[in-house]
């Protein structure tokens, strides 16, 4: 049975976060907030532990993790590596939700890394979870808390709903602050590569280290690593189909009213439609204010048990950049995964 420990302060958590730890420890799973979305974690370099998140979520073998740590001293000790671009990357950034890809250290266990030399590292900004890690004192490799196909969970209550018993403990730290996943940057290449973006944008990083290239990703077709996590051609999908559609363009949407079927919306656009048939949510017009709430409020449509849901695309600029992402791999078609 599940282990649910609601975290009000660090104070009044500090038990059930060593409780936490110690199960970390033993090669348990543990799942815990973190500033994007709850993380499922594990002993980074326990194999066997590690195997049981590959386990619970029904990810692919070839979908490597990222690896939480609390320190970038912590973070050395697990590439072979570390050069002038990742201390200054981390010195800006950590903790915070960039995650970066470096040459792997040997201690790290190739099932970790999907088979790849590279790790990815990056140091959580939440209080919960670098308190956890800090008493675990193990890195912690941690994707998000949900089953491959399912949306990114933002609550403790999105973890239940998705995992129900394949996780032993979870620390219910509220509602998550940035909703959508870390940047992920490779610094094993020259120039450095971007491999997902997320709320730390292209042009951020390149004030600090110059230019980074930012490629289309392949189609992983499941033969080798992926460079990243979360690059998957559908992935962060609803249980729901969905489509995405032009604000201004209407016709698809009247459509489908027509027919009667309960459709879930998220507008950005004022709403012209008016239909029972609709289950609508007005969206933030802010690109970061949109990223916070967009994965809650897909877990809402599917709570509601909607047929199909309808997205406004927002603007194609690089503000957006993450959003369009993962609303482009959630309306690809195919098999889902995360």
């Amino acid at each position: 049975m599940t282990e649910v420990y609601n975290i009000e302060s660090l104070s009044q958590g500090a038990a059930a976060i060593e409780h936490a730890a110690e199960a970390l420890r033993a090669g348990r799973l543990v799942a815990f907030p973190t500033e994007t979305v709850y993380g499922l974690g594990a002993n980074a370099l326990d194999s066997a532990a590690v195997a049981r998140i590959f386990a619970a979520k029904g990810r692919p073998a070839n979908n490597p993790l990222i690896v939480h740590v609390n320190s970038t001293a912590a973070a050395r000790e697990l590439t072979a590596e570390w050069p002038a671009t990742a201390e200054l990357l981390a010195a800006r950034f950590w903790p915070g939700p960039l995650t970066l890809v470096l040459r792997k250290h040997s201690s790290v266990p190739d099932i970790t890394t999907a088979g790849a030399d590279t790790v990815a590292v990056r140091a959580p900004a939440h209080p919960v979870a670098l308190a956890l890690i800090g008493a675990a004192k193990i890195p912690v490799a941690a994707p998000s808390a949900n089953r491959s196909c399912e949306v990114s969970p933002t609550t403790a209550e999105h973890v239940r709903k998705s995992l129900a018993d394949r996780v032993d403990v979870v620390l219910n730290g509220g509602p998550t602050s940035g909703g959508l996943e870390s940047t992920v940057l490779d610094l094993s290449v020259n120039p450095p590569r971007l491999l997902r973006p997320g709320m730390i944008a292209p042009s951020v990083l390149e004030n600090v280290i110059g230019t980074i290239s930012r490629p289309q990703l392949d189609r992983d077709d499941g033969s080798k690593p992926l460079a990243s996590p979360g690059t998957s051609a559908r992935h962060y999908a609803p249980r729901a189909p969905m489509e995405l559609r032009v604000p201004s363009d209407s016709s698809r949407l009247e459509q489908l009213v027509a027919t009667g079927a309960k459709i879930g919306w998220l507008a950005l656009a004022r709403p012209t439609i008016d239909s029972p048939a609709l289950v609508l949510i007005q969206m933030p017009t802010d690109p970061i204010a949109f990223a916070a709430r967009l994965y809650a409020a897909l877990h809402e449509l599917d709570g509601a048990g909607v047929g199909r849901i309808i997205v406004d695309m927002p603007p194609d600029d690089e503000a957006w950049l993450a959003v369009r992402d993962r609303l482009r791999r959630g309306a690809a078609p195919g098999e889902r995964g995360t």
